[in-house]
C-alpha cells in the first residue's frame, strides 16, 4: 500500500456556529474572508464568541487532506510545527487518533489556531493565528522525513516561504515521490504567481485549484484554465463547487458531477476532495473514479460542522467507494 506525506500549517480549528452576522460586524470581520490575526486579536475574538459552543479539531488545509486520506484507509504522515502548549498537544493526539503519523517540530511560540465562525447560511469566516505553524523552515526538513512515502502533498498557504517550498519539493522528488499541491487561495496565487509557475513546472505532478485560484493562475475561466494549467504538470483538477469539477491529464479530460448535499459548512470541502482524489490516484484508479471519490468525500463533509466526520459517516463513505470502484 502506498503512503502519503503532507506538509502544512499545523492549526487547530475552533469552530463556532453563530446565530447571525451581527457579531461579525461588531468585530469588524469580513464575512467569508480569512484574516490573519495576532495574539491580542485572537483573545478579543475568543472572548466575544465565548457564549457559543465550540468544536475543536486538527485543521489546516494539508492536515485536513492527510486526515481524510488516513480515514480512507491509507498510511499517512504530516510535517508541521507546534508550540509547547495544550493546543499543540491536542493537535498531536488528534492526529494520532485519526491514524496520522505526526512529524511535528516544536517551537517556543504558541501553537497556531483558526477560529471559524460559521454563519446560518453556511458561510465561514476564518480568523487565523498562525503562531508556531508559520515558523516551519527549510532547515527543519531532512531527506529522512520523506523516506518510505510515495506521494507528497503541500498546501498553497505555505507558498509565501519560497525557500521552504523549494527545499521540500526538491527533497520529495529526490526521494522519488509524486508531488501534489493545493493552491489554497486566490490571493496567495496572485502574490506568488511567478514562483508557483516555476515550482509547478519543475517539481509538481498534481495541481488542485478552485475556480478563483485557477483564474488567478491563468486569467481564464475553468475549462480554459484547466487546459492552461495542464501545460505545467501531469494532472490538473479545477473544483467548481455546485457545478462539480474538471480533471485533465494529457489528452484525457473528465467532468465530474457534484454530490447533492445539504450544506451547512464548507470548511474542508476542497481539502477532503483532494483526500479522495489522492486516495484514488494512489490506488491507480481512473481519473473519473478518482474524481468521483473526491466529490463523494467533499460532498459529505459539507453536511457537518468542521472538517472531521464521524465514524458512521466514514463507514458510509467506504461503502459508497466500494460501489464506485466495483
Amino acid at each position: 500500500m502506498k503512503k502519503i506525506l503532507g506538509m502544512g500549517n499545523a492549526l487547530t480549528d475552533i469552530l463556532l456556529q453563530i446565530e447571525n452576522d451581527a457579531i461579525l460586524s461588531s468585530l469588524n470581520l469580513m464575512k467569508g474572508g480569512m484574516q490573519l490575526i495576532n495574539t491580542e486579536r485572537s483573545e478579543e475574538i475568543s472572548y466575544a464568541v465565548s457564549q457559543y459552543a465550540k468544536v475543536m479539531a486538527t485543521g489546516g488545509s494539508a492536515s485536513n487532506t492527510i486526515n481524510g486520506i488516513a480515514r480512507l484507509g491509507m498510511k499517512a504522515g504530516f510535517v508541521g510545527k507546534i508550540g509547547k502548549d495544550d493546543i499543540g498537544l491536542f493537535f498531536t493526539n488528534d492526529s494520532i487518533n485519526n491514524g496520522v503519523k505526526p512529524n511535528l517540530l516544536v517551537s517556543e511560540t504558541p501553537s497556531g489556531r483558526c477560529i471559524v465562525l460559521v454563519s446560518p447560511d453556511s458561510e465561514r469566516t476564518l480568523c487565523t493565528y498562525l503562531g508556531a505553524a508559520c515558523e516551519l523552515e527549510a532547515s527543519d526538513l531532512s531527506t529522512k522525513m520523506f523516506e518510505g512515502y510515495d506521494i507528497f502533498h503541500i498546501e498553497g498557504y505555505l507558498v509565501q516561504n519560497h525557500d521552504l517550498i523549494r527545499t521540500a519539493v526538491r527533497l520529495a522528488k529526490q526521494a522519488g515521490l509524486k508531488v501534489s499541491i493545493d493552491l489554497a487561495s486566490y490571493n496567495v496565487v496572485e502574490a506568488n504567481l511567478d514562483f508557483l509557475k516555476e515550482i509547478i513546472k519543475k517539481y509538481v505532478d498534481i495541481v488542485f485549484a478552485n475556480e478563483e485560484e485557477a483564474f488567478a493562475f491563468t486569467g481564464k475561466e475553468p475549462h480554459e484554465a484547466l487546459i492552461n494549467i495542464s501545460d505545467y504538470c501531469d494532472i490538473v483538477i479545477v473544483k467548481m463547487g455546485k457545478d462539480g469539477s474538471l480533471i485533465k491529464s494529457r489528452n484525457e479530460k473528465v467532468q465530474i458531477k457534484p454530490r447533492l448535499s445539504n450544506c451547512i459548512d464548507t470548511t474542508g470541502a476542497g481539502d477532503l476532495y483532494a483526500a479522495g482524489f489522492i486516495f484514488g490516484f494512489a490506488n491507480n484508479y481512473s481519473l473519473e473514479i478518482c474524481g468521483k471519490i473526491g466529490s463523494l468525500v467533499s460532498g459529505n463533509v459539507v453536511e457537518i460542522l468542521g472538517a472531521k466526520m464521524s465514524d458512521e459517516v466514514w463507514e458510509m463513505i467506504h461503502a459508497e467507494i466500494n460501489k464506485i470502484v466495483n
